[in-house]
This record gives C-alpha cells, structure tokens and sequence, in this order.
C-alpha cells in the first residue's frame, strides 16, 4: 500500500508537506505541489478511507437539493435514491438537505436558491428553463459550488455536469411506439406539463420530428397542465369533449392519473390509446385498467443516487465529473414486464 510517507521519501519532502498538497490545505509551493500530485498518481495513491471520513466530516460537505416535485409521484424514487446514497456516505459526515416547490415558477426556484447558497458546497437542481435560474447556476459555480442538474437540463448554464434521459430520444421513441401499436393513422393530443421545462420541449420536439415520416399521424393539440393531475384532468376532459375524433393520447409528462380518470369517463370503445412516461404506482393501475398501453421508462431511482454519488465524489474526493451528461436510457415497459 501507498502512503504518504512513502511518496515523502520520493519527492524528497516531508510528510505534512505531501498532506498539504493532496488535500489543498495551507501553502506549497506550485511546483511542488504539481510533483507531489503527479508521484501520487503514478504510485496509485488511495487516501486512508477513516482518515478522509475524519476530514469529510470536518469540512461539513453538505448537499443541498432542489426538485420540482410536489404533485409529481415521479420524484418519489429519485428522492428515495438520493436518501439511500445520503445514508451510504453518512460515515463522511454527508448532509443532503432537500427542498420541494411545487410547478414551474421561476421566482420560487431562485428564492429557494438564495436560501441554500450560504448553506451548501453542492446543490443538485431540478431547473427550471429561464434566463434567471440560468444566470444563477452560473453564479453558483463561480462562487466555487458544484452543480449538478437531475433529471432537466437548461439551455446553456456553467453547471458540472447533467443527470436525466435522453429528452428527445423519448419524444422519437413514444411517435414509434405509437405508430407500431396505432399503426400508421392517428389523431393525436399531446399533453405535457410546461414548456419551461427543457425536458418536456425537447421530448415535443422529438415526437414532431419523428412523425413527418408518419404520413397520416395528425396532432389536434398540445395540452399543458404544469405536472398537476386535476389540471391533467380538467383539460384532457376537456380536450376530449371538444374532440371526439381523438384515437391517441401520448402524456410527454407527469399528470397520467388525472389523463386516465378523463379518458375513463368515454365508453370503452371512444377510448383512445394513451402512451405515457414513468411507471409511478398511479400510472401502473391505469396499465392493469386498459387505459394506458405502454410507458417510457427514466430510470428515477438511479437519476437520484448517481447525482448525489457525483456531488459526494467532488466535495470528499476532489473528483470532478467524467463527462458532461450521465445520460440513462429510455426503456419501453408493457404491463407484462413491469
């Protein structure tokens, strides 16, 4: 095993010296410093994992996390997975404290932004696509916070790294799903929860690329009802009043409970064919009813951990994210394979 000592003796310094450079505290000169790292490297150098605890635990690396979630059962497993990897770093001294808002207003993310910022050395952020979270996030950043944005992205923020699917895979894989369970004729509502999100525009975007190779595939509307399923209800029911000739509902978004209880109103044989996204408990039962044929899965529980798993790998290890996105893949899920 590698220690301290040992890369010590090979750079001709002492021991403290060696600490100091590895873990960024007190002065040493550049040059040396840049010796030390790169010794350490070459030897494949592994910090005592008891000794970092100890330190971790010193510095008080707190995660702070903001998620788009009241009303959205979606959020559920992501916070769940976030909680399991709080609790496996837990030895380190970790903190993740999570903060909710409700839909998509711009001024209640800030002000939840504002709130963290003199708490955390870490925030993960379910953001909201405007230019004043955007400016925020890079704010944040310069301010020498790592962010990292779970499950959204934003057009052009500093942020360190994104964690989600694949938007617009999802809009083209839920046209192709439609086309091969529909066939190739279809009158089509579109429903998602806001364009302000980056995710529910890029999966739009996909779907409407995707069907120009569908000759006969018209879309009547695009619904919005800000992830809020009495929303979700009142205005798919009122979608489907005013267009009785729909065949095909595709949800791009949460709000499929509320989406399945107006479709459940028609007589069995109106019904459309309705396509979702997640497979949250609400979305199952209206599988086992017949109402919803198919689901894209989004992997929420997996988005929740490996962002905190990237967060905790910055502030205990230095380690800053391998690439840009962690993108996790859209599945097809029937009620068989549930």
């Amino acid at each position: 095993m590698v220690t301290m000592k040992k890369i010590a003796e090979l750079c001709g310094v002492s021991r403290g010296t060696v600490d100091r450079a590895l873990n960024g505290r007190g002065r040493v000169n550049a040059e040396t410093a840049e010796h030390i790292r790169k010794m350490a490297k070459q030897l494949g150098y592994e910090p005592n994992p008891a000794g970092k605890a100890l330190a971790a635990r010193k510095n008080r690396p707190i995660i702070g996390v903001i998620l788009s979630s009241e009303g959205n059962a979606f959020f559920d497993k992501v916070i769940e997975g976030m909680k399991d990897a709080a609790r496996e770093y837990a030895v380190y001294g970790l903190q993740v404290d999570i903060r909710t808002m409700k839909g998509y207003q711009p001024e209640e993310q800030l002000r939840l932004m504002e709130e963290l910022q003199p708490e955390v050395k870490a925030l993960i952020l379910n953001p909201i696509n405007d230019a004043r979270v955007i400016a925020k996030i890079d704010e944040l950043v310069a301010a020498g916070i790592f962010v990292v944005n779970v499950n959204n992205d934003v057009d052009g923020s500093k942020r360190h790294c994104y964690v989600g699917s694949d938007y617009y895979n999802g809009g083209i894989t839920s046209c192709a799903l439609l086309e091969a369970m529909i066939g190739r004729s279809a009158e089509i509502g579109l429903i998602l929860g806001s364009r302000q999100v980056l995710g529910h525009k890029q999966r739009l975007d996909g779907f409407m690329h995707r069907m120009q190779r569908v000759e006969n595939f018209h879309v009547i509307d695009v619904i919005e009802h800000e992830d809020d399923e009495i929303f979700a209800y009142e205005r798919t029911k009122a979608f489907l009043l005013a267009h009785p000739e729909t065949t095909a509902l595709v949800s791009l978004a949460a709000g499929v409970y509320g989406i399945g209880r107006a479709v459940m109103q028609l007589p069995k044989e109106k019904r459309p064919m309705v396509i979702a996204f997640d497979s949250v408990p609400t979305t199952v039962e209206m599988m086992k009813f017949g109402v919803v044929r198919a689901t894209i899965f989004q992997h929420p529980y997996r988005q929740g951990h490996l962002a905190v798993d990237l967060a905790f790998a910055y502030l205990v290890n230095g380690r800053m994210p391998g690439k840009q996105e962690y993108i996790l893949k859209n599945e097809i899920r029937l009620l068989e394979n549930l």
